[in-house]
């Protein structure tokens, strides 16, 4: 994903022998500071360009923290004495599409993010190793694939993950980001949005979605965390009154989805922008403010430090159901403007995922095409690699996965 951009270069060694290089467990305490050090010169972007900066929160391996099998490698560079390099890496297990007898197929994946190597010791094979390791570690602990995100322009990732790990292109979903304005959004007068308690939302996410990819099967696990803000359903309010949450059947026309906050883990910042640019946007957030009943599209302060919430597990059904889908994003926008510290919006969904057309963005900070790469290790009954896009249109994006 975008927001977990792998920062890799070109990865090619040169041909002098190699300085000593010990990849090992990360350690909090001797750790810690060398690590954010290491992540904070690694700031991803070009020189004169706009670029979204991420700013890891409290521990550097708060990100993978949150499943139950997960770590974290660093790599010493001269005998010890500098971290040069970080990757993390988690292992869950996920659908990958129905089996012919209509039940899902699970398999145990392993998850590959944040690697970083130092901008003055790249080129001598450091993200290869990091990268090698990990793969080590997955398949000790029973990882049947491996797969990681990235922006379709982070050629020097693809590079390192295609080229040099043998993984593949698999799956190209959308972000879709919508910022926070001063402005609230009003909701339909015929639509009811009600919250759905988590074992509900569990019973409700493993129906809807056990022939997606990537449904995590420990979804209880992702409703009960304290970074979830809660789910979300949406329908006609005629239909609200013969509705039982508790029968496990489903409205005839619903909406859902579920609500993450990132600020714990980490936060944003875009740089790299003109002081024109800074003015104009300053600009629209002042008329906004001074005349919100003209709902000018104001852009949020984006230039320093800021958090945004993640929807998760979004499916509409029936007639209504593009219209409720939107009204749940407009609720989603309100309970972000009451966050002085929410700026954005953002959600992923696959290409032809048909809630793509229902959920808002503004163009400009989306994006059509984010890439997953996988890859296969040893033998298993079928390859889930070489599957068709067109197999299964719904991807579910694990928040966790940021």
């Amino acid at each position: 994903m975008p927001f977990s951009k792998i920062a890799a270069e070109n990865d090619v060694a040169s041909s002098a022998e190699k300085p000593p290089v010990v990849v090992r467990e990360y350690e909090q305490v001797r750790d810690k500071a060398a690590v954010e050090e290491l992540e904070r010169r690694c700031e991803v972007g070009q020189p004169g360009k706009p670029s979204l900066v991420t700013d890891l929160m409290g521990d550097p391996i708060a990100r993978v923290r949150n499943f139950v099998s997960h770590i974290m490698l660093v790599a010493e560079y001269n005998d010890g004495r500098e971290i040069v390099g970080v990757i993390r890496g988690c292992i869950k297990t996920v659908t990958s599409g129905k089996s012919c007898s209509q039940s899902p197929i699970y398999v145990k994946l392993a998850y590959i993010l944040g690697l970083r190597v130092s901008s003055t010791h790249r080129r001598l094979g450091i993200a290869t190793k990091l990268v090698q390791e990990l793969e080590e570690w997955c398949k000790k602990n029973g990882a049947e694939y491996a797969y990681m995100a990235t922006e379709c322009s982070n050629q020097a990732s693809l590079n390192l993950f295609t080229q040099k790990c043998n993984y593949v292109k698999f799956r190209n979903p959308t972000v879709l980001v919508q910022p926070v304005h001063f402005h609230e959004k009003p909701l339909p007068s015929d639509v009811a949005v009600v919250r759905v308690p988590p074992d509900v939302a569990e019973s409700v996410y493993r129906n809807i979605f056990s022939g997606s990819e990537f449904f995590p099967k420990d979804i209880d696990r992702l409703l009960s965390n304290k970074l979830n803000l809660g789910t979300l359903m949406a329908l006609p309010k005629k239909l609200l009154p013969n509705w039982n949450p508790n029968s496990g059947e489903l409205p005839a026309s619903f909406a859902i989805l579920s609500v993450w906050d990132t600020k714990e883990v980490y936060r944003l910042q875009v740089k790299g922008v003109s002081s024109l640019t800074h003015a104009a946007c300053l600009g629209t957030r002042v008329i906004d403010a001074m005349a919100p009943w003209l709902k000018i599209p104001s852009v949020p302060n984006i230039f320093k430090n800021f958090g945004f919430y993640f929807m998760y597990g979004l499916h509409m059904e029936g007639k209504d159901g593009p219209k409720l889908m939107k009204s749940l994003c407009k609720w989603v926008h309100n309970i972000a403007r009451d966050d002085a510290d929410c700026r954005l919006v953002v959600a992923e969904v696959g290409q032809n995922d048909p809630v793509r057309e229902a959920v808002p963005r503004w163009k400009k900070f989306s994006w059509d095409e984010d890439v997953w790469c996988i890859k296969r290790f040893g033998q298993v009954n079928q390859d889930w690699c070489k599957s068709p896009t067109s197999s299964s249109s719904i991807i579910f994006v694990d928040p966790r996965d940021l």
